[in-house]
């Protein structure tokens, strides 16, 4: 089986090709692409694959575009870290979608179901304008702009304005705040990354999410790589992983 990936982050595409590996050593990745603009180029350039597993979310725009310009005729298997209720849409037209952090099993079904339904029907994949515009409003919904955390027995609103950066510990996810106060959150990174306003906030390697407005440093740490120094800082240096220098770089320029 020939796959083709579209996904922007470059960790949760080398997991998709270790779990696909995991799953059958024998299924050749062909490509590996995080733009719709590559994306669409290789599609109307090559012969399809067997399958594609796509993100949502891409370097330039959401993979919708891909569909505006190139008919595919494979199956395409989403992968997504909205909630489930953001991305009902797909199940009417029978595409399927895979939550990030993507578990092995779900893979394993998604893939088995799509080989029996193809091998049945064997029908292009058809997405329906209508449906492609109500996930995109789904996924266009206000930014979160308050999370309510634990306290001992009390619970507390803290404002995102009041975020400095969030991070990742010991399998939990903390918000470290203005007034240097870190709590614990119900979320994780990959699912922040949905929630929250992309012009205020970035991730910036796969352990921090920091806040526009705590950069009070940025130093060039080597020629591919940048150290980032926040307010009030308790951490150790952050630094902005390889394959986002560029995205870090154009996200402080907009």
């Amino acid at each position: 089986m020939k796959v083709l990936i579209i996904e922007d982050e470059q960790l949760a595409a080398e997991r998709m090709v270790e779990l696909l590996n995991l799953y059958d050593k024998s299924i050749e990745i062909i490509e590996t692409f995080d733009s719709v603009k590559d994306s669409v180029q290789w599609l109307t350039n090559t012969p399809q694959p067997d399958l594609i597993f796509m993100d949502i979310q891409l370097a330039d725009g959401l993979c919708f575009d891909i569909f505006e310009q190139v008919v595919l005729e494979c199956p395409v298997i989403f992968t997504t870290a909205y909630e489930e209720y953001a991305i009902k849409a797909f199940k009417v037209n029978s595409v399927d979608y895979l939550l990030k952090p993507i578990d092995f099993s779900e893979l394993k079904n998604s893939i088995e179901k799509f080989q029996k339904h193809f091998q049945i029907s064997n029908q292009p994949l058809i997405i329906h304008s209508d449906i492609i515009q109500n996930v995109k409003k789904l996924l266009s919904r206000p930014s979160k702009n308050r999370f309510v955390i634990k306290v001992g027995e009390h619970l507390k609103s803290v404002s995102t304005d009041d975020i400095l950066y969030f991070f990742s510990q010991e399998k939990t996810t903390n918000i470290f705040t203005s007034k240097s106060k870190k709590f614990i959150v119900d979320y994780s990174l990959d699912h922040l990354k949905g929630l929250l306003d992309d012009e205020k906030f970035f991730r910036i390697s796969r352990k921090y999410i920091i806040n526009r407005d705590a950069i009070s440093d940025i130093i060039v740490y080597s020629k591919s790589r940048l150290k980032v120094k926040l307010i009030n800082q308790e951490e150790d240096d952050l630094i902005v992983s390889r394959d986002k220098v560029n995205a870090f770089k154009k996200w402080l320029d907009e």
